[in-house]
């Protein structure tokens, strides 16, 4: 028989009842019934008592269970916006010696510790310098912004995460560069002069770097003093660069080789389906030279790639044998997750992590999902959830993130339930250290942010409390963690024993298998698990408690193959 903690507390107090010759059913038994009429009644509460507090001091079964953590490209990435996550020489900007002080937060590479969130991957986004705030207008591709330190200061970043066993990624933006960088200032004060003439990468080599044209089109913009534009999709202070410019393409593995011979662990590649911006065959053709590039410099570094699009299309981009895409379809307000937890059949979830090994795998077998909840360009999940069971469902969607196989993000301050909508300044505020704006390592956030209450506590506040959502995060974490058949398994939707709200999953990996059960709705459900064999064997009382994730009082109850799961739950065998 299997039981979460407080489950197992009942137990030990019914024990204790029946010892006394009383049943769950609070009857006597019947072979004990005349001694029970001809003795006087101990203190059945102060038996119970004394039983429950036995059973409460035993650990919570993840408190049992080592971690396993394998050192390969499925992992739990950070993401971190440097800007707005900690201040360490109070600017009010965040920097990269805040981040510094803050790793054991993310990991502190020990083991047997329970005070990080266990990450074993940090995504920065840019950290090159740039005019903007948000930085992905690069204006040297081989620098740090001053405003975050040094390169000095980003070496002993990445020596600090290789110790605690983070692999580092960065963004890597090659869509487009600022208009301030030295190449595009050099070519505009080229096509300036030239009058007539056409232009001659000879005479000026950054000319080709870019797409310069006196016969504009939809995403061009005039180059300022003269008759030439150039291309720049996202706005004028980001002119696209010319990606089939051979002398762009060896700049670009030289950028790639300088920052993995620092000991970067890879790249996350922004808005790669624009790269050509009409033609995804194009774009596709330069992410495969870029990725096989990369991965001739450096065979184990791993890279993602941004492309906004629906599934299907964003599949095809597996074509370019790149690691990972993330997978936009589970992500946001309108992703699967959010759907099926504002009623949506939870089958909805379980049929589409079924369909993606078909669907990924038919472009690159080797593909690593990367499945994300939020990021820095998507409303906070907090905001997607109103209602009582508001901060269940925002814990729920946490847990069916991480759950998800393939290397899985979470957006700093998700596991708070930082608020931040609208404005793209909003979804970068700062992180929630402290209630108090001047406490160590609090940032300003962006200039442009606006004023708006946090909905859930600080950190300080929910490290103090057992059932915050930073504490189900971690637990989430350590499950996944533990079981590497999470990350790294095949994904069977056991549809026959699933319903509207229950959702039953297999998950194979090297021969070993993990069972996950999610109740997805707010009322508890009883299924029998009699009809599953796991690792061989039926679904019975010998199979293997891996964890459970619970967001009321209730606690998730197995017996033998019968299950209860409380509303928003999540149970784990093996």
């Amino acid at each position: 028989m299997i039981r979460d903690n407080r489950v197992k507390r009942c137990i030990a107090a019914l024990l204790a009842l029946a010892m006394l010759g009383v049943t769950a059913c609070g009857k006597q038994t019947p072979s004990e019934s005349g001694a029970a009429d001809s003795q006087a009644a101990p203190d059945t509460d102060s038996a119970a008592q004394e039983a429950e507090q036995a059973a409460a001091e035993q650990p919570d079964i993840t408190d049992t269970i080592p971690l396993q953590m394998i050192d390969d490209n499925y992992r739990t990435y950070y993401e971190v916006f440097v800007y707005s996550f900690c201040d360490s020489d109070k600017d009010g900007i965040g920097d990269l010696q805040g981040l510094l002080s803050k790793l054991d937060y993310i990991n502190d590479g020990d083991d047997t510790t329970d005070t990080d969130l266990g990450c074993n991957g940090i995504w920065l986004m840019p950290v090159q310098p740039s005019p903007t705030y948000h930085k992905y207008d690069v204006t040297d591709y081989y620098a740090i912004d001053p405003a975050y330190g040094t390169t000095e200061d980003f070496k002993e970043l990445l020596a600090a995460c290789d110790e605690r066993g983070i692999k580092v990624i960065m963004d890597l933006v090659l869509n487009h560069t600022s208009s301030q960088h030295p190449w595009f200032v050099a070519a505009c004060d080229y096509v300036r002069e030239l009058g007539t003439a056409e232009p001659d990468a000879a005479e000026c080599p950054y000319v080709d770097y870019y797409h310069f044209t006196k016969e504009p089109g939809t995403g061009y913009c005039q180059v300022e003093g003269c008759n030439w534009y150039y291309e720049a999709r996202f706005w004028e202070g980001m002119p696209d660069l010319n990606l089939d410019c051979e002398a762009l393409r060896e700049e670009i593995a030289q950028i790639t080789q300088y920052w993995l011979d620092m000991g970067v662990g890879g790249f996350r590649l922004d808005a790669v389906k624009e790269y050509y911006s009409d033609s995804a065959p194009d774009s596709i053709a330069f992410l495969t030279w870029l990725t096989d590039t990369v991965k001739s410099q450096k065979e184990d570094a791993y890279l993602v790639g941004e492309a906004w699009l629906n599934i299907n299309a964003y599949a095809e981009f597996y074509r370019s044998g790149i690691d990972s895409l993330f997978d936009f379809q589970f992500a946001g307000a309108e992703g699967v997750i959010a759907k099926v937890l504002n009623g949506s059949p939870a089958g909805r979830y379980g049929t589409a992590l079924a369909e993606l090994d078909g669907l990924f795998g038919q472009y690159n077998e080797d593909y690593i999902d990367a499945p994300f909840y939020t990021n820095h360009d998507m409303a906070r999940s907090a905001g997607y959830y109103a209602g009582e069971t508001g901060e269940s469902r925002v814990k729920m969607a946490g847990a069916m993130n991480l759950f998800m196989s393939g290397s899985a993000f979470v957006y700093y301050g998700e596991e708070l339930g930082m608020k931040g909508s609208g404005r793209d300044e909003n979804k970068r505020a700062p992180m929630y250290w402290s209630k108090d704006e001047n406490a160590d390592g609090m940032c300003d956030g962006p200039a442009d942010m606006e004023d708006f209450e946090m909905k859930y506590g600080s950190l300080e506040e929910q490290a103090q409390d057992a059932s915050s959502v930073y504490n189900y995060y971690k637990k989430a974490i350590k499950i996944r963690n533990q079981n590497p058949e999470i990350a790294r398994g095949k994904v069977d939707y056991l549809e026959e024993i699933s319903d509207d709200s229950v959702c039953v999953l297999k998950k194979t990996y090297e021969a070993s298998e993990v069972l996950l059960v999610f109740n997805t709705g707010a009322e508890t459900q009883s299924l029998s698990l009699e009809s599953v064999e796991l690792n061989g064997h039926a679904v019975d009382g010998t199979s293997k408690l891996r964890g459970t994730l619970v967001t009321g009082e209730e606690q998730v109850g197995v017996e033998g193959a019968d299950v209860t799961m409380p509303a928003y739950s999540v149970l784990v065998l093996k």
